[in-house]
């Protein structure tokens, strides 16, 4: 680790290029933001820095405290403690201490307790992280909160995403402003990468702590960080991270503009009730396929359902599809997670008749009276009746 240095801000002479880059950043950032609404906290601060005392939040902290020292924001700091290291406490006083001595202020800790679930330990920690950081921005009044990844961390985003054979969405990466949260969660420093960050530290003065969860293979991300991306850069020269954080920029553009035309034909074709949507299916098997997964993502959500898998979204389109369709077909029921059904069915206005001719207006022809195919999505809340509803269509 460096040894202690003269402080960049307070020296005298030309100012390191590194660290006037990361003081724009955080500026840059605070400046985008939405003034609070009428009747909001008077907070004390007008940002947490979230610190865990490695050198990619130390050097967002030192940025953050120039502003603050300027008097341009007023900017404290928030370090996590997961209680995953025996030396974890000792870890979060001293990031909190380094957090203190740059003149952030307020300086919170907090200590979280980590229960991994079906996601694994990463996410488990990442999940109680997000939810204290975002409760001492609610208790403080802070409009946002600073995250400290980095253009390398964004890389490895990228090719974690197609390793899983992911989408644009996944490909897409961080966003530079993320929620779903009571305050954004603003990542300025995903155009720097992590030798930037220790040469701020350095300016800086600052010791940092390497987390040992970065060095342990048994993590995806650590394996793709200590050995993935060193092999290519070694293989195909030295801007294989800067190309991927250009490809989750492209596929950031795509993904917005695939959700925006999802949420227009959703809200244009969805019929909702509490607990109940339903979406014709005549309009289901002309939307392009690129739109599909997220109009029947969203129809899943309107009615309680927990963010869906490939294969639970899968699984819908299988219902969607006619049964001469290659795939599973079938008309359900299919379970989703938070307690939701969904099953395709014969509509005829607000009554349910599963009897009619299997063939309506879904372009397959349709039987005198018949109702439309419909495919119905409820809530665990609205249940009651749906053993009541009768057979499911076979369209």
């Amino acid at each position: 680790m460096p040894g202690p240095v003269t402080r960049q801000h307070g020296r005298r002479g030309p100012l390191d290029p590194v660290v006037a880059r990361a003081r724009r950043a955080i500026a840059t950032a605070l400046a985008a933001l939405d003034p609070p609404p009428p009747g909001d906290v008077d907070g004390t601060v007008d940002a947490l820095v979230a610190c865990s005392g490695g050198a990619d939040s130390l050097a967002l902290a030192a940025a953050a405290a120039h502003l603050a020292r300027r008097g341009d924001a007023r900017i404290g700091a928030v370090v996590v403690d997961h209680g995953l290291h025996p030396d974890s406490a000792d870890v979060a006083a001293r990031a909190a201490a380094q957090c203190t001595d740059l003149g952030l202020d307020p300086v919170v800790v907090d200590r979280v307790r980590v229960e991994p679930a079906g996601e694994g330990p990463e996410a488990a920690a990442r999940d109680a992280r997000y939810a204290a950081l975002d409760a001492a921005a609610r208790r403080t009044g802070a409009r946002a909160v600073l995250l400290a990844h980095t253009l390398d961390d964004q890389a490895e985003q990228v090719l974690l995403g197609l390793l899983r054979g992911s989408g644009t969405r996944s490909l897409a990466g961080m966003p530079p402003r993320r929620g779903p949260y009571h305050r954004p969660f603003l990542h300025p420093d995903l155009g720097l990468d992590r030798a930037a960050t220790e040469r701020v530290c350095t300016a800086e003065g600052l010791d940092w702590w390497n987390d040992p969860a970065n060095e342990d293979p048994a993590f995806t991300r650590s394996r793709i960080r200590r050995t993935v991306l060193p092999l290519l850069t070694d293989e195909l020269g030295p801007g294989v991270a800067a190309g991927l954080a250009r490809t989750a920029a492209i596929a950031a553009r795509d993904a917005d503009h695939l959700d925006a035309e999802a949420a227009a034909l959703f809200a244009r074709i969805a019929e909702r009730s509490p607990g109940r949507c339903v979406l014709p299916l005549a309009e289901l098997r002309v939307t392009p396929p690129a739109l599909l997964p997220r109009v029947l993502a969203a129809a899943a959500a309107a009615v309680g359902a927990d963010p869906l898998t490939r294969e639970r979204i899968g699984a819908l389109e299988n219902l969607v599809a006619p049964r001469s369709a290659t795939g599973p077909g079938g008309a359900g029921p299919v379970p989703l997670p938070g307690g939701v059904i969904a099953r395709r069915l014969r509509d005829r206005g607000d009554q349910i008749d599963d009897g009619a001719d299997a063939r309506g207006r879904d372009g397959a022809g349709a039987g005198a009276g018949a109702g439309r195919a419909v495919l119905e999505l409820r809530g665990a809340a609205n249940r009651a009746g749906l053993e009541a509803s009768g057979e499911p269509d076979r369209a």
